[in-house]
């Protein structure tokens, strides 16, 4: 070799390494990222007044470790909230996150309902089961066979709520509650959280479930109790939950919008299921 060809080797080399080592960053996985063949795909269904935002920051730590998610918006709610109509009934909420699955063409999921979002998810698991991993209840409502949302609340909150949205809501939606409705820390993101929100369609909780059988047949199933505070619309499911044979029932003393404030714990805890 020449002398002018080893000057332009060695001036090469430290860039050649410096590309090599960039490369090699690229390629290696996120911290926390799933091994190779182990990325899951989640579906996430919000609760009411909310939308598919609401998994904003939860949805992107979860892809972060490589699994593939999903976070549909039912209608009348978030971005669809133009749609909003007294037509709007359960079986419409269902079919929106059964037509997300379909069109994707989804299958193993993890099916994950918050909330009001439980509604969907157990219509979901009972019409789609061969497309369903493992269920995920993340504080949520759990209807049963003919069972309306107002049927599954306490007693006496059910003729509130109807009362609030014939008076505040044309009797076509549920109101968006203050900040006080919803007990988690004031912060930007509580800000963010609220502005978001949007009246709930009152046909949803009017209208029957229909299922071929009993909620969470068939599947692996958790269910997951926030309990700090434990709200109390939630307390039937909960303990609907808690005697479900063959279910996991975990509590965390978490506030029921967690995702909100810590949405790594929801991260984590959705990480580690099926």
């Amino acid at each position: 070799m020449n002398r002018r060809a080893m000057i332009g080797a060695l001036a090469t080399a430290p860039a050649a390494a410096t590309l090599a080592q960039a490369q090699a960053q690229a390629q290696a996985p996120a911290p926390g990222a799933a091994p190779a063949g182990a990325a899951k795909t989640y579906v996430l269904v919000h609760g009411a007044y909310g939308g598919g935002w609401i998994w904003r920051d939860v949805a992107a730590g979860l892809r972060r470790m490589g699994h593939e998610v999903r976070t549909p918006t039912q209608t009348g709610l978030g971005e669809r909230s133009h749609l909003l109509s007294r037509q709007i009934t359960v079986d419409t909420h269902v079919e929106d996150v059964m037509n997300v699955i379909e069109t994707d063409e989804l299958r193993d999921i993890i099916l994950v309902g918050h909330s009001y979002g439980g509604v969907a998810v157990t219509g979901v698991a009972d019409r789609m089961t061969d497309r369903v991993r493992h269920v995920v209840y993340l504080d949520a409502l759990i209807p049963e066979n003919g069972e309306k949302v107002f049927d599954i609340l306490p007693a006496g909150m059910a003729d509130g709520r109807r009362k609030v949205a014939q008076e505040q809501g044309g009797g076509v939606a549920l109101p968006v509650p203050g900040p006080e409705g919803f007990p988690i820390p004031a912060s930007p993101n509580k800000d963010w959280f609220m502005r978001r929100l949007r009246p709930h369609p009152i046909g949803t909780y009017e209208s029957a479930m229909r299922l071929a059988k009993p909620a969470g047949a068939g599947l692996p199933v958790t269910y997951v109790a926030y309990t700090n505070p434990a709200l109390a619309s939630i307390e039937p499911s909960r303990q609907r939950a808690k005697a479900k044979q063959g279910w996991r029932y975990v509590e965390l003393p978490v506030p029921h919008d967690v995702e909100i404030p810590d949405p790594g714990r929801v991260v984590e805890l959705l990480a580690g299921i099926g």
